[in-house]
């Protein structure tokens, strides 16, 4: 038998499927595909933008999507869309 080493976040989601707290979503197949049809409507990029940004924002950026492991412009989009739907939350340093 092969042991596996669960970290934190594992555990509990492990835990509370054993607690039976976990329950089962009716029509499943339904709900997958409402949320596909949700997430192509939302990452649908079908306008272009130019910009003029400084060149250690733009190197501030980059560094932050490779931490992320996405593509910068990615990550620039993904900072926008957050702010544009008020959910950007600012860290405080």
């Amino acid at each position: 038998m092969v042991k596996f080493t669960l970290d934190e976040e594992e555990q509990e989601i492990l835990n509370a499927f054993e607690s039976g707290e976990l329950k089962s979503i009716p029509n499943v197949r339904d709900e997958i595909k409402k949320h596909k049809q949700i997430s192509v409507a939302t990452f649908k990029k079908d306008k272009r933008i130019n910009i003029r940004i400084a060149n250690r924002d733009l190197s501030e950026l980059q560094k932050l999507a490779l931490v992320e492991g996405i593509p910068y412009q990615t990550f620039i989009t993904s900072i926008l869309h957050k702010f544009a739907d008020g959910k950007f939350i600012e860290k405080q340093i």
